[in-house]
């Protein structure tokens, strides 16, 4: 009687209702039952009903677990093919018990309409944890010191943890009943059609784990930026009359912190103070206000002015006539002026800033075959009558030690 008989299935308390004319069972699931009752990914083979997968998007999703105890996610979405099982606890109610088939060890009727990753990178996690428990248990079972027994015994306690997680904290699941798999994938495009892909724009404006986008509200209130800055867009098209958008902001902020072809580290985001990052860019941004004439005309004036049909703003005028109109120039000379003030000695930032003068009559574009920046080491960075530098990192990097470089040696035309 104690022996279990074998099991495929799981049983949640649901709601049944109705979306599109189909029944719809939502629940909430442990994260851990993921792979056991939806399909496991495989990124090298498309579902033909779905998009292929990526693995490293996935395993990403399962580090975010691991390290943000306030991790948040929406409902996966699946589709049953009728195998699933709804059990009314009274006759005139909508909740019920469902019973699920496992995906793992038999015949799934479900499909993952949208969650993949999030299945994925939960079986992954698990995987981690698993061979990571493994391997503290080898260590164990050695001949080792009591003082290393006692850390492998608290990075067990730790892992253990980290698994307990996975079978106590729950995600949303809305399971739809569609038998039909043409139907099913019409839902699938239906859903992906709707979906309105959140910009980086927007996420440089919410997203609180990275001190770039963490300082962004009090960086954006600087007189070159203020009223200038879009909040949604990520591209600055010649009708967009703000000076940049929130993203951009956040890039020569990181250009600033880490250089213009750099990332802030793990270390770095746990050591910066939101206080010194918001100074350091400041001074970048009073820096080349002062340098350049264009710069210092905008920040005089006023982004609410009423203007004329058809006249232009001072930051849209910019893009047209000046490589300052672009981000990948401002975040060059971001990394500039970080080299300038890195080490023992930082250069002052009123010398930055006659440095910075002495290239303001270069900022002309686009750029002509006479220029500095295609006569000089910086040709391989510019294209012909180009108004802003390659973006590519390599180029981004190239053009900032150059650049940097003339400060101690300048070409002759500079």
């Amino acid at each position: 009687m104690r022996l279990s008989k074998p099991q495929d299935s799981s049983t949640y308390l649901a709601i049944k209702t109705v979306q599109g004319g189909r029944a719809v069972y939502t629940t909430r699931v442990p994260l851990l039952d993921l792979p056991t009752i939806l399909p496991i990914p495989d990124p090298n083979n498309v579902d033909k009903d779905n998009r292929k997968v990526d693995r490293l998007h996935a395993k990403q999703f399962g580090q975010y677990l691991d390290s943000k105890q306030d991790w948040v996610a929406p409902a996966l979405l699946a589709r049953d093919s009728g195998g699933c099982l709804f059990e009314k606890v009274d006759e005139h109610g909508a909740v019920g018990y469902l019973t699920v088939p496992w995906a793992i060890g038999g015949i799934s009727s479900l499909r993952t309409i949208d969650g993949q990753h999030r299945v994925l990178g939960v079986s992954i996690e698990k995987q981690r944890i698993t061979d990571a428990i493994a391997n503290v248990d080898r260590e164990m079972a050695r001949k080792v010191s009591p003082e290393k027994a006692a850390k492998l015994q608290a990075e067990r306690e730790k892992l253990i943890g980290q698994m307990n997680r996975l079978k106590n904290e729950y995600v949303g699941l809305d399971i739809y009943v569609e038998p039909d798999p043409i139907k099913a994938q019409q839902m699938f495009v239906d859903v992906a059609d709707n979906a309105k892909g959140i910009s980086s724009a927007v996420r440089a404006r919410f997203d609180n784990y990275k001190v770039a986008n963490r300082t962004l509200s009090d960086v954006i209130d600087h007189p070159l930026l203020k009223g200038r800055v879009d909040p949604e867009q990520d591209r600055m098209t010649t009708k967009n009359p703000n000076l940049m958008g929130a993203k951009h902001v956040a890039d020569i902020t990181r250009a600033v912190i880490a250089g213009a072809g750099g990332r802030i580290s793990k270390k770095a985001e746990q050591t910066l103070s939101d206080g010194e990052v918001i100074e350091q860019v400041k001074d970048f941004l009073d820096v080349i206000s002062n340098a350049f004439a264009s710069l210092a005309a905008i920040t005089e004036d006023d982004p609410d002015a009423v203007r004329k049909p058809g006249e232009l703003t001072l930051a849209q005028e910019l893009r047209r006539t000046s490589l300052l109109g672009s981000v990948g120039m401002l975040r060059v000379l971001g990394g500039v002026f970080r080299e300038l003030r890195a080490g023992e000695n930082p250069v002052e930032l009123d010398d930055i800033t006659a440095f910075f003068k002495r290239l303001d009559p270069h900022m002309t574009a686009p750029v002509t075959e006479t220029s500095i920046w295609r006569t000089s080491d910086a040709s391989a960075d510019f294209e012909p009558n180009a108004a802003a530098p390659i973006m590519r990192t390599q180029n981004i990097v190239h053009l900032v030690s150059v650049i940097a470089g003339w400060y101690k040696k300048a070409p002759a035309s500079l």
